[in-house]
């Protein structure tokens, strides 16, 4: 017997101006001094002292963690630690991207487990459930704002953790568009092509349900009409509106379905490279999804179809083919690099991120079993 489960956050705010709601929010799960978690581009940006702002109008007192790096790693997770054990807080917000989202969940991991971060890698090895956790988000690509994902560099050996629990699932997810007004072209379209890379991972998975068959496509097709839209033009609200729910839905779909080599290759070239995940997942993704091309042709043919390939006419090989020429397309029309020469990845390095990548739970769910010298092959292809 099969039983499949499906995991969101209990509230999703959508749209503009829905920021005003957080005040509302805390109160609502009694939280009386939350520990705020970003990092110093959120507080250039004047967004930390935004929310604190907001949260003091309504006499709601907030501590603040803004050392979150790019690739959180388990020393910011500890010293977000003992600063909520410090200033004695009873809840979490999260503001920014997958960075401080991921580190406020592995904050929260340790506040209730104990331990050592390491000690939770892997899938529902907490004991414990998190604070009570509102995650404001500020990018459209990663949607850890709303998934039981969270992925943590251990700085010993540069390896990305992947902790994969429900408990980690903020209680609260809010998707403010004009948070994202301030995204760069760069960043937009990296945190757009791994929403992409949600989407069609989780499609093609071999978990994927009815449920999130229809998160994935929509979700695709949004990318597609509006990702080059929102990178041209980061004040085109529309563009952002549409990027915010198309993130969410890609993040329905794989929190669900799972992922599969992108991301369990990804996650190498992150932690060995410290190197952008989005720029990584766009470039890998044409490269699995060739191989991974036989065992799922017909949904890259419904991938094609969803990004718009005129697919009227072909056989179902010669259309899933024109899902990869528009994935390449989407790619290089937003500005992303196209060989991972380029990102300073070395052909000497493979050997140990393939071995790390084969230990990575996002494996678990692709469409093919690959062995060492296939996974070895991608890396060399991307190269």
């Amino acid at each position: 017997m099969t039983i499949d489960a499906f995991f969101v956050p209990n509230v999703s705010l959508m749209g503009e101006g829905c920021l005003a709601s957080l005040p509302e929010r805390v109160k609502m799960l009694k939280g009386k001094k939350p520990l705020l978690v970003s990092d110093r581009g959120m507080t250039d940006l004047g967004y930390t002292a935004r929310v604190t702002e907001l949260l003091k109008s309504e006499g709601i007192d907030c501590a603040v963690y803004d050392g979150t790096v790019p690739n959180p790693t388990d020393h910011n997770v500890e010293e977000g630690a003992e600063i909520y054990s410090k200033e004695n807080c009873d809840l979490l917000i999260s503001l920014g991207g997958g960075s401080s989202h991921d580190c406020c969940k592995g904050i929260g991991i340790l506040v209730t487990n104990g331990g050592k971060i390491q000690d939770y890698e892997g899938l529902d090895q907490l004991k414990a459930a998190l604070p009570p956790f509102i995650a404001i988000n500020t990018t459209a690509g990663t949607a850890s704002e709303m998934t039981r994902f969270t992925i943590i560099t251990n700085s010993s050996n540069h390896v990305k953790m992947a902790i994969v629990d429900w408990r980690v699932t903020p209680d609260v997810a809010i998707n403010d568009p004009e948070l994202m007004v301030d995204m760069p072209p760069s960043l937009t379209a990296a945190t757009g092509m791994d929403a992409l890379t949600h989407a069609v991972e989780a499609y093609v998975s071999t978990d994927a349900t009815p449920i999130t068959d229809a998160c994935a496509l929509q979700a695709i097709r949004l990318i597609g009409q509006y990702l080059r839209k929102a990178v041209a033009r980061g004040d085109d609200m529309e563009a952002r509106d549409k990027m915010a729910y198309a993130e969410y839905l890609a993040g329905m779909a794989f929190n669900n379905a799972g992922l599969g080599y992108v991301h369990a290759m990804s996650h190498q070239l992150g932690g060995f490279y410290n190197l952008p995940h989005g720029v990584c997942n766009a470039l890998l993704l044409p490269h699995v999804c060739r191989v991974n091309l036989m065992a799922r042709t017909e949904r890259f043919a419904d991938i094609a179809d969803a990004l718009g390939q005129v697919t009227d006419g072909l056989s179902e090989r010669d259309a899933a083919y024109l899902a990869i020429e528009a994935i390449e397309a989407l790619s290089k029309d937003v500005g992303i690099p196209q060989t991972l020469s380029e990102l300073g990845v070395k052909e000497e390095d493979i050997p140990t991120m393939v071995g790390n990548a084969q230990k990575d739970v996002c494996c678990l769910t692709n469409p093919r079993k690959l062995k060492d010298d296939e996974v070895a092959a991608i890396y060399k292809a991307a190269l």
